[in-house]
């Protein structure tokens, strides 16, 4: 923040930690991201991004020096185009980066509110009434899908069944290679 001019734009990436550490030292800096620079948006990156270097999750900040936060822009990123795990396979070198760039860039033109999409805006004053939390987890929607099981007896009998199943199987073989 000391090395940008009035205006300057930064995007800095950061570990999840500095999004909602509880630390005096953490709250004060998302307090002067918020209030003392313009948070434009904050691009939540999956662990295994930088694998195998370090493997923590991330996040992009995107910030203008000076001026005040209204709304904050929230992304879900969930691939940069390589699997997340250790040898970092080549899939479409792309992943959600094409997104990202360009519903950045429409972010003042539309409004996202749905909660549960990849990406949407949060009113400063909801952040700080979460004590400056900056993750995307205190703000995103998770859509649970109820399932519902069968009764456990029914569970129970399938089990005897191919239970009495591989049973009969095992004799069977059995029987096969006493004849061979």
């Amino acid at each position: 923040m000391q090395l940008l001019t009035i205006g300057g734009k930064c995007g800095v990436i950061v570990p999840d930690g500095v999004l909602f550490g509880s630390s005096r030292a953490h709250k004060e800096l998302r307090q002067k991201l918020l209030e003392e620079n313009q948070l434009e948006g904050i691009v939540s990156m999956p662990s295994g991004i930088f694998k195998p270097y370090a493997g923590v999750s991330t996040a992009v900040l995107i910030f203008v020096k000076g001026g005040k936060t209204g709304k904050v822009w929230f992304y879900d990123m969930e691939a940069d185009g390589y699997s997340l795990d250790d040898k970092r396979t080549f899939i479409d070198g792309k992943g959600d980066i094409p997104d990202i760039i360009k519903r950045f860039r429409e972010r003042r033109d539309t409004d996202p509110t749905d909660r549960k999409a990849r990406c949407f805006h949060v009113p400063i004053e909801e952040i700080q009434a979460n004590n400056y939390d900056l993750s995307i987890s205190r703000y995103k929607e998770i859509e649970y899908e109820e399932v519902e099981y069968e009764p456990p007896e029914v569970i129970i009998d399938k089990i005897q069944a191919l239970e009495r199943e591989i049973q009969t199987n095992l004799s069977d073989l059995k029987a096969l290679l006493r004849k061979g």
